[in-house]
């Protein structure tokens, strides 16, 4: 089993824009155990893209804007959902045991499920050393194949607007 109600590690105001840079596109937090469940126990043909983001400036600096671009995509998944390690310990430790069973955890890393089964995996290894545009390519190329909901998430007026933090997680102070 996994502990619960374990404390943050990060201090919660340091990393909000960085889950900011997430909901700003349509993903919605998920913070308990059972919220995990709620989202992905769906048996309804639908998609739903988890994202398990992090204070890592290197790969989560790249993986949030990827992501955010791959939303601009003309095909979409029908729901986004994110955990953030270190943060929703509970819940990112639940998804990982419950749903992804097999796959070593790392973070950040993006998971896409059909009718609640997972398709397709995008590990920490294959964010490491690309730019936004080569991750929102890995995801754009699996949107296209695997989903069918009708994009882009955001106004392209809005998505203009955006702006992302690629701060190195040993500067995001812990919490006290």
């Amino acid at each position: 089993m996994y502990e619960t109600n374990r404390t943050p590690i990060y201090n919660t105001e340091a990393v909000q824009p960085m889950r900011d840079e997430l909901t700003r596109v349509g993903f919605e937090h998920l913070l308990t155990p059972d919220d995990v469940d709620n989202a992905l126990s769906a048996k309804d043909g639908k998609t739903t893209l988890v994202f398990i983001n992090s204070v890592c400036g290197c790969a989560a600096g790249t993986a949030r804007p990827g992501a955010a671009l791959a939303l601009q995509n003309k095909i979409i998944p029908d729901k986004m959902v994110t955990v953030f390690a270190g943060m929703e310990r509970d819940a990112a430790d639940y998804f990982r045991k419950k749903y992804t069973d097999g796959i070593t955890p790392s973070s950040p890393s993006m998971f896409l499920f059909k009718d609640g089964k997972l398709v397709s995996a995008l590990e920490r290894y294959q964010i490491e050393r690309k730019n936004e545009e080569q991750v929102a390519s890995q995801l754009t190329e699996l949107f296209d194949k695997q989903c069918g909901n009708k994009g882009p998430s955001i106004a392209e007026e809005e998505f203009a607007k955006l702006g992302y933090i690629k701060m190195c997680g040993s500067k995001v102070p812990l919490n006290n």
